[in-house]
């Protein structure tokens, strides 16, 4: 029987617990700074589950939400509800405006996200960067669960920084390993999403996601076609930007 991604990556290395306490701290701090204006930003991969549980777990007044793409693997979508059911806290759901999305597909295809990187950076601008303007309008701090360890783009991903808009930005698993977040994962019970034991490190959009090999990168399954440097979509770019895309 194939191991599950706790039994595969789980491991209590030196100082987790510390790097734990930190990360909760760290919230803490924030929640009480921007009391009832903070939003969890979670793309309902395992760093988001984890932010997730400590939000819950420690009864801080963040709110979770969460984009719906309208091309998410199934296994992403039902996970809304298990957190729903799980901790008792509603998720926040923003989707992109109908009419855009049917004016792309109209004028670019489907799959035009395979043709080339700007117009899968048009997609994302559809799909991602304006559902999540909505998402961070009205608050003034936002969490998510980027780490160093992910990738070369995110190695020097701080513990917290101020976007374009003036919001503070904090990123309290920044210097955890995989190995601390399904051992937290392992710890706590926390729920999380079934393609990770499939081999899906990073989970995006269903098109444009894929399970990686022994030895890739985290993030080699995230638009695989394109080349390593432009493997982000602009959610964690500086600034998130409005850019009409027909």
């Amino acid at each position: 029987m194939m191991a599950n991604a706790i039994e595969l990556h789980a491991r209590k290395t030196r100082g987790h617990d510390a790097r734990v306490a930190h990360a909760v701290a760290l919230l803490r701090e924030a929640a009480e700074d921007h009391g009832g204006r903070i939003v969890q930003a979670s793309s309902l991969g395992v760093e988001g589950m984890v932010l997730t549980d400590m939000i819950a777990r420690h009864q801080l007044p963040i709110a979770i939400a969460t984009l719906d793409t309208g091309r998410l693997h199934g296994e992403t979508l039902a996970l809304i509800d298990r957190i729903e059911q799980h901790y008792g806290r509603k998720v926040e759901v923003f989707r992109p405006r109908q009419e855009a999305v049917i004016q792309f597909v109209r004028k670019n295809g489907e799959n035009a996200m395979f043709e080339s990187v700007d117009l899968r950076k048009g997609c994302c601008e559809v799909r991602k960067i304006e559902p999540m303007q909505r998402l961070l309008a009205g608050r003034s701090a936002w969490v998510t669960g980027l780490r160093r360890e992910q990738s070369e783009n995110r190695k020097a991903v701080p513990f917290f920084e101020i976007d374009a808009e003036g919001r503070e930005k904090f990123y309290p698993l920044a210097d955890w390993t995989e190995a601390d977040v399904w051992q937290y994962v392992k710890t706590y019970g926390v729920p999380y999403n079934e393609l990770h034991d499939r081999f899906f490190p990073s989970i995006g959009c269903e098109p444009c996601t894929r399970a990686i090999s022994l030895g890739e990168d985290h993030r080699a399954g995230r638009w695989w076609w394109e080349q390593e440097g432009a493997k982000e979509c602009g959610l964690h770019a500086l600034p998130l930007r409005e850019t009409a895309v027909a």
